[in-house]
C-alpha cells in the first residue's frame, strides 16, 4: 500500500462531514469528474457512488463501493476506474488536537494497471493522493 498523510486544521467531525457527503467525490478525489447518483446509505459497507472518471472525451462511467467504515474515523474502499482496474483505498482520520490527521492508503488490486511496476505506480499515487488529501483539507477547512 501507498501511503499518504496531511494535517488538517479542522477538526475530525469536519472531515467526515465531507467523506460522508458522496456528492462532494468529485471536488476532492483526483480523476473523479461527475457523480451520477449516491447510494442513500452512502458511506455504510455495501452503498456504492456512481461517478465517471477521466478527462473529456475519454470519460468512463464507474462506481465506488464502500467495503468498511467507521463513523468519523474510517472509510475503506474499492475504487473502479476500468479499463484501468481497481484499488483497494483507505482513508483514516485522526484527532489531533484541534484539527486533524488523515491517511490515505491506496493500491491497485485488479485490472492491467496492476502490470505498471511498484515504483511507478507508488510514484503516480503517492502525487495524486497527496492532491487528494489537499482537496479533502481545504475542504473539510472551508466547512467548519
Amino acid at each position: 500500500m501507498n501511503r499518504v498523510q496531511q494535517d488538517v486544521d479542522a477538526p475530525p467531525e469536519d472531515v467526515w462531514k465531507v467523506l460522508a457527503d458522496g456528492w462532494l467525490y468529485p471536488l476532492w478525489v483526483v480523476g473523479a469528474t461527475r457523480m451520477r447518483q449516491v447510494d442513500d446509505e452512502w458511506p455504510s459497507p455495501g452503498s456504492r457512488l456512481h461517478h465517471s472518471v477521466g478527462v473529456w472525451p475519454l470519460v468512463v462511467d464507474d462506481d465506488t463501493e464502500v467495503v468498511d467504515s467507521v463513523e468519523g474515523r474510517m472509510l475503506r474502499l474499492r475504487a473502479k476506474a476500468w479499463p484501468g482496474g481497481e484499488a483497494d483505498v483507505q482513508i483514516r482520520v485522526e484527532d489531533r488536537g484541534a484539527g486533524a490527521s488523515l491517511t490515505i492508503e491506496e493500491d491497485l488490486v485488479t485490472g492491467p494497471a496492476r502490470f505498471v511496476p511498484q515504483p511507478i505506480r507508488a510514484l503516480t499515487l503517492q502525487v495524486r493522493n497527496r492532491e487528494t488529501l489537499r482537496r479533502l483539507a481545504w475542504l473539510a477547512e472551508r466547512r467548519g
